[in-house]
């Protein structure tokens, strides 16, 4: 029998693209217990919820000490580095994050200890990429015995409205230079695409937990002209100005689909293995993606510590749990990237 956690949990970023579906998803499971935060007092408020800055942790602990009784703490937005983490960990408060960023990520890894040493649990690489193109990249990888080579592929839909923060991220990590080159890869439904190295942390990450030599992720959006607009920016992406014009753009134009792909193709000599997932609305997904491992670190089944999401084994399944929400896990062999 599985015993659930009691006790809130306190969703940080809960009224954003991702952290709406992350509350409305864990209030459906856990009635009541589900607490909404932000830094914006009134969009928290209207939703019973309190306002919450992550990048005063002065001020988050005081949220936490006054709301009493939070067991986990689900953060939608990106923090600064790791104290917020740090005061969830030490306090004991499980912590879930969908941070990208791998200064942070490496941030968070280094908690594992005080993790462990208070009782407390933290996962890390949650949403869509990274998040399931780590859980695509494990698949492929044990297919081939081990790999040699992994290239991990995103697609995004030009026409989602993106959260802000999402969108800035995205173009400010545009001009990160790269050793690596773009790669043409079939997604199904979206036919042969170029797609250009970008420096989702998932590729780092995987690079240890899998102890694979040779990981790259590539990008590319589902309009073929903003794709290689975009990119072919990338040099000029390295001015303030030019960025902030790129966000301002993105965040007002939508040209596209909403939908989204991901593919893991895993590479030993001649072996091959090769993994998709496509669906709909990244951000609802990637808020579909942290409401179930937020369900999992809630009825005690995941190991004490700071574990990546594809380390965890009861993790392993959660591509086809999304299938009831219109994800489609596709295998791929036979369909070789180049």
């Amino acid at each position: 029998m599985t015993t659930v956690r009691s006790g809130r949990v306190l969703v940080v970023g809960g009224y954003g693209a991702v952290g709406a579906t992350v509350t409305s998803t864990l209030a459906d499971w856990f009635p009541g217990r589900v607490v909404v935060g932000g830094r914006d007092e009134v969009r928290a408020q209207q939703l019973g919820g309190v306002r919450v800055d992550v990048t005063d942790p002065a001020d988050f602990r005081r949220v936490l000490t006054g709301l009493g009784g939070v067991v986990a703490v689900v953060m939608c937005v990106e923090a600064p580095d790791a104290g917020i983490a740090r005061i969830c960990l030490e306090r004991g408060v499980h912590l879930l994050d969908i941070g990208a960023t791998r200064r942070l990520l490496d941030g968070l890894a280094d908690l594992h200890d005080v993790a462990v040493g208070s009782g407390a649990t933290a996962v890390l690489s949650v949403g869509v990429a990274p998040g399931l193109t780590n859980l695509l990249a494990r698949r492929a990888h044990e297919a081939v015995g081990g790999a040699e080579r992994i290239d991990l592929t995103v697609l995004l839909g030009a026409g989602e409205r993106h959260g802000a923060d999402a969108v800035r991220w995205t173009v400010e990590h545009l001009a990160e230079p790269t050793t690596a080159g773009p790669l043409r890869t079939m997604l199904p439904g979206y036919g042969t695409r170029t797609a250009y190295p970008f420096p989702f942390s998932d590729q780092h990450t995987l690079s240890r937990t899998l102890g694979v030599g040779q990981v790259t992720t590539r990008l590319c959006l589902d309009s073929r002209p903003l794709t290689t607009g975009l990119f072919a920016l990338r040099r000029a992406a390295r001015r303030s100005a030019v960025r902030r014009a790129l966000t301002g753009l993105f965040t007002r134009i939508h040209v596209g689909r909403d939908g989204f792909g991901v593919r893991a193709d895993a590479h030993r000599g001649d072996l091959h293995a090769a993994y998709a997932l496509t669906g709909q609305a990244q951000s609802r997904v990637t808020g579909l993606v942290a409401a179930h491992v937020a369900r999992e670190l809630l009825t005690g089944s995941l190991p004490l510590g700071v574990h990546h999401i594809d380390q965890l084994p009861a993790l392993a399944s959660l591509p086809e749990s999304l299938a009831e929400h219109g994800v489609v896990l596709h295998r791929l062999d036979g369909e070789p990237t180049r």
